[in-house]
Formats: C-alpha cells, sequence, structure tokens
C-alpha cells in the first residue's frame, strides 16, 4: 500500500516563513495533504498560507497544543508530521529524515534533534527535571523539539498539553504507550529567541507537563 502523509505546521504571526517551511512539502509525493493552523495570528500568515493551495484552519484557543490537535482531528493521512513555523533554515531533507524510520523501520514515533545556539530551557530545565525524575528512559538530545512524525493511531492515544509543555508531554506519554520511538537529525536549526517574559511562561508550562507525568503535585506551581 501507498503511503501518504499530512504536514501540520500550527502558526502564530509567522509571515516571514510559513511560505518557505511549506515549499518543503512540494519536495514529496508522499505529501498529499498540508494543514496549517492558524492559531490567531495578527499578521498575514493565514492570508499566505491560503495563497499556497493547502488546508488553513483557524484555531480560535491561544495555545499550540490547542493548535496541533486541531490539525490532527482533520487529517486524513495514518502517517503524521508537524514542522514548527518559526525556523526559517529547514534542510530540504527534513522530512525524509522524519518518517523514512516509520516507512522502512517500523518505528511508531520519530522525534528529531539538532544542532542549534542557545536552548535554554532545555539545558537549565527540561534535561535536569527528567534526568531526576525519569532516570530509567531514553536520554533524548533535543526532548523539547517540534519537528516531529508518527503514526496517528498513536498520537489519538496520548493527551496534547495546550501550551508549551506539548511537545516533552508527547514524548513522555509516548514512551509510556511503549512507541517504538527513534531520535533522528535533521541538521542545525536557526529560531527566533524568546523574551525573558516569554520563556518565563515556556519554562513554567515545560516544567507543568513534566511533573504531571511523574504524578508529582504540581497545585502550587499554578497559584498565581
Amino acid at each position: 500500500m501507498e503511503k501518504k502523509v499530512t504536514l501540520i505546521i500550527p502558526a502564530y504571526n509567522e509571515e516571514k516563513n510559513i511560505v518557505n517551511v511549506l515549499k518543503l512539502s512540494k519536495e514529496y509525493e508522499f505529501i498529499d495533504e498540508v494543514i496549517v493552523v492558524n492559531n490567531l495570528s495578527t499578521d498575514n500568515t493565514k492570508q499566505l498560507a491560503l495563497q499556497q493551495n493547502v488546508i488553513v484552519l483557524d484555531c480560535k484557543q491561544r495555545g499550540k497544543g490547542f493548535a496541533m490537535e486541531k490539525g490532527l482531528y482533520h487529517a486524513s493521512n495514518e502517517i503524521i508530521v508537524f514542522l514548527d513555523a518559526d525556523i526559517d533554515n529547514y534542510e530540504n531533507d527534513v522530512i525524509n529524515k522524519l518518517v523514512n524510520p516509520i516507512f522502512f523501520e517500523n518505528y511508531d514515533f520519530v522525534k528529531s534533534t539538532f544542532d542549534r545556539d542557545g536552548g535554554r530551557v532545555t539545558e537549565l530545565v527540561a534535561k535536569p527535571l527528567l534526568n531526576i525524575l525519569f532516570p530509567d528512559i531514553y536520554c533524548f538530545s533535543q526532548p523539547l523539539s517540534g519537528m516531529i512524525a508518527g503514526k496517528k493511531e498513536f498520537f489519538e492515544k496520548i493527551k496534547f498539553e495546550k501550551d508549551y509543555g506539548v511537545d516533552i508531554g508527547i514524548l513522555l506519554d509516548m514512551i509510556k504507550i511503549n512507541a517504538k520511538i527513534k531520535e533522528v537529525h535533521i541538521g542545525y536549526l536557526k529560531n527566533n529567541h524568546k523574551d525573558w517574559k516569554n520563556l518565563n511562561n515556556m519554562t513554567r508550562e515545560v516544567m507543568v507537563a513534566i511533573l504531571k507525568r511523574a504524578n508529582i503535585d504540581f497545585s502550587k506551581i499554578n497559584e498565581k
């Protein structure tokens, strides 16, 4: 049976990058469905995506996890690729690298790793917490990576956090349900550094996602 792939791109104010990211999909015959989930953008993200003849959905609830979940719900194919829209230097073979382990090695879920400058939340928060709370699981070099691929049936078994905790939550849940997982290297990536206010929000949301899956009471974190 010929394998077909749905590419899902959650996007919030990504008018600078969205067209170039969408052009990647034109390199692959096996991608016959591309879904951009416009997550309350206030710029021209939606209009530019529509010009590329792809499916554009509006997500009225702010949060990357909401957008990813909406895209998944509307996906027609059994193999799903998620790409972040804020990357401006994906290599042309990035999608091949993500789906080949599913096509040819029967993996259920593929997580990307990459070289980059920065990674403050990954190195200072996510990795230390994972080393303490989940010492026996696989050691992933980029646990917060949003460039992933997997079988739709496995994505449908897990819980999507609604915010920046979604990526680490997916990884930990895939491990919990015994998905066959592979990490693949997709090159060097550049993305926009978040300001300290947004970085604080991201840190908190990543921590909550990890603590939930360690069955630790995180109620105090949610106090204002």
